[in-house]
């Protein structure tokens, strides 16, 4: 099976950019026993990405990534993108980042070190605001119990 990083990335300074960040908050929260209930999950808080995270992806057999993303819906939408669908977007989809470095720069690093995590997915929140904020619109904060379900639903698939 293998270890889970769970990997919540955004600024939280920048209302719903910070959406990721607020998701593993609120799984520490709601669900103080998941990294030890279930079997070798991290939760961890990204930031604003940086090459730093190649360490911890590359260490994974399972990655979750919880990021504010341009889906072209209304606020506070959810996608989840697995395997090469994930691949796909973070590749193809919308290239706005107020990030150090992109999601596809760490990725990279893992597939060109072979160690590219075999299950991985991004959990994608649609922003309705990337303004100066510490919180999220309330479509967006209406959204991150959807999103926690969305990993737990993700890791009990991949553990069964």
């Amino acid at each position: 099976m293998g270890k889970t990083l769970v990997l919540g990335i955004g600024n939280t300074l920048l209302s719903d950019e910070g959406v990721g960040i607020h998701v593993i908050d609120a799984l520490r929260d709601l669900v103080p026993n998941l990294a030890t209930d279930l079997h070798d999950i991290e939760l961890m808080d990204g930031g604003t990405l940086s090459f730093t995270l190649a360490d911890p992806i590359q260490s994974c057999q399972q990655l979750i990534v919880i990021d504010a993303s341009e889906l072209g819906q209304k606020p506070g939408c959810i996608q989840v993108y697995e395997n090469e669908s994930m691949d796909h977007f973070v590749t193809t989809g919308n290239k706005k980042s107020v990030h150090e470095v992109s999601l596809v720069d760490v990725l990279s690093i893992a597939l060109l070190s072979g160690k590219l995590p075999a299950r991985r997915a991004l959990i994608g929140i649609q922003p309705q605001s990337i303004d100066w904020g510490d919180q999220p619109t309330k479509s967006v904060r209406d959204a991150i119990p959807l999103a926690c379900q969305q990993v737990e639903s993700l890791i009990a698939r991949w553990q069964a």
